[in-house]
């Protein structure tokens, strides 16, 4: 795949708001081309990713985007404040009885420590991405696998034989889905809107196959690089110390330099619909665009930032408050709960593709100093 990439903060919002020169039709195309094979596996499951949200454009995506918005309103994403501090204390009891046990990690043997990634950040968006749009969600290791592996199938680069695998688990989570949708109908979840608007089961399907993704799996991500950054950082001479960040506007301060500098969805693509030019590069019809919304930013515009980490314009994340609260809360009250962590063991493997990023791990050891 060839790819112009586009660094400059200003351009990249430049390009998201000439929605008629650059088009998202290429959002959910996976980065490499898929072996017949793996199409072979997709057919038999009847996957079909028709545009509606994230790779449509036109009146129809507007509908859609709006009936979808009002599930994610200001009023709601304040609403589940409570109950997402809630789930973080519940999470962080668990964790710190983890941590007096002395269980050890597969990534530091013979250590006593606990993955945050495992133990906090992969537990929380679920439950709330459920609550908010009334979908069910499978149990949490299934769906934490479909994710990664869609994610990997679409924006990784795995060969003939990896792809076999992925489109299996693709497939799997698409077929569940699908059940899901059918059952929705009727209901006032998001699903049964959906239909109930006159959308077709592929669109529902198409839509929710992402939403569900996208819902938990990258707010999870955020939530595991925020706390790496976090106890990393006060980890080196003359820093803050890490319980610090159990002060609200040090853990907000602290959430929003990551999604400046290194968000967990950290690029975009968007396809050139007809000959053009941006930031002075001639772009031809049918040209593609790799747009960086993270780690490009000035130094002195901190404070603003972070926003595009979700976007801009007619396609910005809908979710965009609710997954900056949750990885605020979750560092906030994790500072507070245990003030005394660590970092331990090797660097962690890092997830690198090409519009997603995190730690894989987030190994601590330590509780209270």
């Amino acid at each position: 795949m060839n790819l112009t990439s586009i660094s400059n903060p200003q351009l990249v919002k430049e390009a998201m708001r000439r929605t008629e020169d650059f088009v998202p039709t290429n959002a959910l195309t996976s980065v490499v081309e898929m072996a017949p094979g793996t199409l072979r596996i997709l057919a038999r499951a009847r996957f079909a990713l028709p545009p509606v949200l994230a790779s449509a454009t036109g009146e129809k995506h507007r509908s859609v985007r709006t009936m979808v918005g009002k599930f994610f309103t200001p009023a709601k994403v304040m609403g589940i404040t409570e109950h997402v501090r809630a789930l973080s204390v519940e999470r962080l009891k668990v964790t710190a009885e983890a941590l007096d046990r002395g269980s050890v990690s597969r990534d530091v043997p013979g250590s006593s420590v606990v993955d945050l990634a495992e133990s906090i950040a992969m537990h929380i968006p679920p439950i709330i991405m459920a609550e908010l749009t009334g979908l069910p969600l499978p149990e949490l290791s299934l769906l934490k696998r479909w994710s990664r592996d869609s994610l990997e199938l679409f924006w990784g680069w795995p060969d003939a034989e990896r792809q076999l695998h992925l489109a299996h688990s693709a497939a799997e989570f698409y077929c569940w889905l699908r059940g899901e949708a059918e059952a929705a109908r009727g209901t006032d979840s998001l699903f049964g809107v959906l239909h109930a608007a006159g959308l077709s089961q592929a669109e529902v399907c198409s839509l929710g196959y992402f939403l569900v993704i996208a819902g938990q799996e990258t707010t999870s991500l955020l939530i595991s690089t925020a706390l790496y950054r976090g106890i990393e950082k006060a980890q080196s001479p003359g820093a803050p110390a890490w319980a610090e960040l159990a002060e609200p506007v040090a853990a907000a301060a602290h959430v929003r330099k990551v999604l400046a500098t290194e968000s967990s969805v950290h690029t975009w693509r968007r396809a050139v619909a007809r000959d053009t030019t941006l930031g002075g590069i001639d772009l031809p019809a049918g040209a593609e665009i790799l747009l960086e919304l993270s780690g490009h930013h000035p130094a002195d515009t901190a404070s603003t930032a972070y926003s595009l980490a979700f976007g801009h314009g007619l396609h910005r994340c809908l979710g965009a408050k609710l997954a900056e609260l949750e990885a605020t809360l979750v560092v906030e009250e994790t500072a507070r709960a245990l003030p005394g962590l660590e970092l331990t063991g090797p660097e962690p493997a890092w997830l690198r593709l090409l519009s997603f990023q995190a730690p894989l791990t987030v190994n601590v050891s330590g509780r209270n100093k």
